[in-house]
């Protein structure tokens, strides 16, 4: 194994598989840490974790356990991937991970870079844009774990970290990876070890991938790892996909803006259920009575709890932030096994939380990087009987559940 990746979530564990994969490494996802080394022919090894939103001392904890198993397989780089809207908070959990595997590695000159054109994530003079409106605007100030109240990433990072935090600015790279590798170790002689990399484009990304050769640690968005796969001699291909036939369901537990978007869209369009989160709590609602009627519906059913920031904050207020999410991925969790244990072949999830639930509920080892069907969401096989898509709550294009089910089929 080349490359060694660490992911604090699952969708954008997946969002990263594809991008090595595209690049042409072979990739695999893990998710969770194996118990057994990696196939010979692994290049990229993604460990996907669910340490986004967990206690930051157990956040660290899991991602250190991944790095010596990583470590075991050879790896020569490691990559700690986390969302392209840098969900955290003040606590963590980015900081924390970010020091601890900085430390592990005697990694300095360590890139922060959540850009990701591809879906409008930009990184301008330090600050991070949704498109053309800054992260604290731009709906991410409403997420229900990590509200995000600051677009400034190195002042978001700040608290963080035991470490002061740099900045390569646009300029610099605009003049290429020789120019963005000088101003890495200007800013290290300064003292910083964390760097924050503007990027607006693609070739931003591809020039500061270049200048990640031979640095230890690089941490972002899957965007950065788009120049990573030419550093080990590899080259762009496109990943072979045999469609899966049978039942199949889709999943959101994710508030989004791009979600509630699609969700809306889809209700239009197909059965829907809403899930609300009031009677899961209450055990109003049970799995069995909601995965009876997905796997009996027809075409592509939806059960959905998506709700506006309004709801959400006054479910919270009422059972507390954790109480409620916790109910709610359990909830999913309980619906995937029984829809799985019923027939269906094909599951389709929105929101990183959501998606984690089901994977870890489904007890997936591993998974094989597939097609991409919108930026930063590829097709996965997790078994022969089944394929899954994991959405990250701001990603895909309003049609995204129709797509992701047509790509999952094999439909073209």
């Amino acid at each position: 194994m080349l490359l060694g990746c660490i992911g604090d979530d699952f969708t954008g564990s997946s969002d990263l598989a594809n991008t090595l994969a595209k690049g042409g490494m072979r990739t695999v996802q893990y998710t969770g840490i194996p118990d057994a080394p990696a196939r010979d022919d692994v290049q990229a090894g993604v460990v996907a974790l669910k340490s986004r939103s967990i206690d930051p001392a157990e956040a660290v904890r899991q991602s250190l356990a991944a790095l010596d198993w990583l470590r075991a397989q050879g790896c020569e780089q490691f990559f700690f991937k986390y969302c392209s809207t840098f969900d955290s908070t003040p606590q963590g959990n980015i900081g924390p991970v970010a020091d601890a595997l900085a430390e592990a590695l005697d990694a300095h000159r360590v890139i922060v870079c959540p850009a990701f054109p591809g879906t409008g994530r930009s990184l301008y003079q330090g600050h991070l844009f949704v498109n053309d409106t800054l992260l604290n605007e731009c709906g991410m100030q409403n997420h229900p774990l990590t509200p995000m109240t600051d677009a400034d990433i190195r002042r978001w990072l700040a608290p963080q970290t035991r470490f002061t935090v740099g900045h390569v600015a646009a300029a610099h790279v605009f003049s290429g990876s020789e120019r963005i590798s000088q101003a890495l170790e200007e800013e290290h002689q300064k003292g910083h070890r964390h760097i924050v990399v503007d990027a607006i484009r693609d070739a931003d990304l591809l020039e500061i991938g270049k200048a990640a050769e031979g640095l230890p640690l690089v941490t972002g968005g899957s965007g950065v790892a788009l120049g990573l796969p030419a550093n080990f001699g590899c080259k762009a291909s496109e990943a072979p996909w045999v469609g899966q036939a049978g039942k199949a369901v889709a999943l959101s537990g994710s508030c989004s803006v791009a979600t509630r978007a699609q969700v809306a869209r889809h209700v239009a369009r197909h059965p829907a259920r809403a899930i609300d989160a009031t009677d899961v709590i209450e055990g109003q609602l049970k799995p069995q009575e909601l995965a009876d009627w997905l796997l009996c519906a027809d075409g592509l059913p939806l059960a959905y709890s998506s709700a506006d920031p309004e709801e959400i904050a006054r479910v919270q207020e009422t059972y507390g932030r954790e109480a409620s999410s916790e109910a709610l991925e359990r909830f999913f969790a309980h619906i995937a096994r029984l829809v799985v244990t019923g027939g269906a072949t094909r599951i389709i999830t929105a929101g990183g939380e959501t998606s984690g639930a089901v994977i870890e509920a489904l007890d997936l080892g591993s998974l094989e990087i597939g097609p991409e069907i919108d930026p930063g969401v590829p097709a996965l096989r997790a078994r022969p009987d089944l394929v899954v898509a994991l959405k990250s709550g701001n990603f895909g294009a309003e049609d995204f559940f129709e797509k992701a089910d047509r790509l999952l089929r094999g439909v073209t």
